[in-house]
């Protein structure tokens, strides 16, 4: 799935490949040129993941990194260092620092492309093309579309909206975990958008009813006090947990 990359680079070369590759892959590029100018993009759009270049103007890219882990809103960004220093050192020094994968200059562009979407599977699976298959549901991103086998053992399509889908997606791709209404909302819609946590309950409504045709709308269950977990273990008799 298309994903929203920031890239912080201060050479313009380098900076432009990265972004047209990135727009040929099907991603949103966002630019920066140092650490105040990815500030200012990152407070108006969480990006999905930074390609962050070490040396830049100010603050170094190994700085950057760990105050991005330290900062509850970006900590779990995944980056990637891009970088001219190749020295084994250098590569512990900027994984310690809180980066993913670390890319030494010169790279291709294929190989680039290749580590972001190894780090989004591990990551952020949501935001892939992979095919998710739990509890007799099969979700498949690049065609969106969605199958279930029902109680009868038949294999259904079903009808589902684009909201949903996503939706969908991040619960499937991380079940059994409970996510607040304002969670679901940064992680869904984003936390540059700004609505209201009544929301996720309407579309928590539309999932359950899109799921209802093959019998998993159970599936989705409601946390009191909490929010919403997605569970293969659910029990159909229950709808809420207490």
């Amino acid at each position: 799935m298309p994903s929203t990359i920031l890239v912080v680079e201060d050479e313009p070369a380098i900076q432009e490949l990265v972004a047209v590759n990135l727009t040929f892959a099907g991603h949103k590029a966002l630019r920066a040129a140092s650490v105040d100018q990815a500030n200012t993009l990152i407070r108006a759009e969480l990006p999905d993941l930074i390609l962050l270049d070490w040396m830049l103007p100010g603050s170094s890219g190994v700085q950057f990194a760990r105050k991005l882990r330290s900062d509850e809103r970006t900590r779990d960004i995944p980056i990637i260092m891009l970088t001219a220093r190749s020295n084994e050192s250098d590569k512990i020094e900027g994984l310690e620092a809180g980066a993913d994968d670390y890319i030494t200059k010169p790279f291709s562009p294929k190989e680039l492309i290749a580590r972001i979407k190894a780090v989004l599977r591990r990551r952020a699976p949501q935001l892939t093309d992979d095919l998710v298959e739990l509890g007799n549901l099969k979700l498949d991103p690049a065609t969106h579309r969605l199958n279930g086998i029902n109680a009868e053992g038949k294999l259904i399509n079903l009808e589902i909206g684009p909201t949903e889908f996503r939706l969908l997606h991040f619960f499937m791709t991380h079940p059994e975990r409970v996510y607040s209404r304002a969670q679901l909302l940064d992680q869904v819609w984003g936390d540059h958008v700004f609505l209201e946590e009544r929301t996720v309950d309407v579309h928590i409504r539309r999932l359950r009813h899109a799921l209802t045709p093959s019998g998993h709308e159970y599936l989705v269950e409601t946390v009191r006090g909490s929010g919403y977990r997605f569970s293969i273990n659910a029990s159909k008799a229950v709808a809420t947990v207490d």
